[in-house]
C-alpha cells in the first residue's frame, strides 16, 4: 500500500532530484529493481539536469512531483499543453515503489491538470517494444493512434542496443 504523498509542481531547484529519480527508474542496475526499466534496451542515461531545464521552461511545460512523507522525491511525471491535447511523459516512480499506486495517482493529478487547462485528452509516446508499458496504459484508458514517430537520435539520452521507434497512444478525458 502507498504511503501519502504530496503532489507539486517542479521548479529549478528540483532538477538534480528529478534526474536521479528518472534515471533510477528507466536505466542501470537500479532499474531493474523495477518492472519499468529499458536498461535491456538502451545503456546510457535517460536524461540530465539540461533536458529536464528544458523542459521546464518550455512552454506549456511542467513537471508534477511526488514526495512522501520524508520529503523524499519518489515519482515524477512531465507534461506539456499541445492542444487539444496534454502530453505525458517520462512517467517516472522510485523501483522500489512500482506497483504500488503512485504511478496511478501521477496520472490522475496530470489528467486533473489536463482538465484544468482545458485539454481534452491525454497523449503519450511508448516504446513498441515495451510490450508491459502499453498494456498498461491500454488498461487504464489509452489506445493506440496508429502513428509512429522515430527514436530520438540523439546518444544522449540512450544509446539503442537495437532499432527503436514510439507508438503514440491517446486517452480521452
Amino acid at each position: 500500500m502507498l504511503s501519502p504523498v504530496s503532489i507539486t509542481l517542479a521548479t529549478e531547484a528540483d532538477i538534480a532530484e528529478v534526474v536521479a529519480l528518472v534515471n533510477s527508474a528507466y536505466r542501470g542496475d537500479t532499474s531493474r529493481q523495477g518492472w519499468t526499466t529499458e536498461a535491456h534496451l538502451l545503456d546510457g542515461q535517460r536524461t540530465d539536469a539540461e533536458d529536464i531545464r528544458t523542459l521546464l521552461q518550455g512552454a506549456g511545460g511542467a513537471i508534477l512531483l511526488a514526495r512522501n512523507e520524508a520529503g523524499q522525491l519518489v515519482g515524477s511525471v512531465y507534461m506539456q499543453e499541445q492542444q487539444p491535447d496534454l502530453y505525458m511523459g517520462m512517467l517516472s516512480v522510485s523501483p522500489l515503489l512500482q506497483g504500488t499506486g503512485l504511478g496511478k495517482r501521477l496520472m490522475a493529478a496530470v489528467a486533473e491538470h489536463a482538465r484544468q487547462v482545458g485539454c481534452n485528452s491525454l497523449l503519450i509516446s511508448v516504446i513498441s517494444v515495451r510490450h508491459e508499458l502499453l498494456a498498461w496504459y491500454e488498461r487504464h484508458g489509452f489506445q493506440r493512434t496508429g502513428e509512429t514517430v522515430a527514436f530520438p537520435t540523439d546518444t544522449r539520452f540512450g544509446i539503442p542496443k537495437q532499432p527503436l521507434e514510439l507508438l503514440l497512444l491517446r486517452k480521452a478525458l
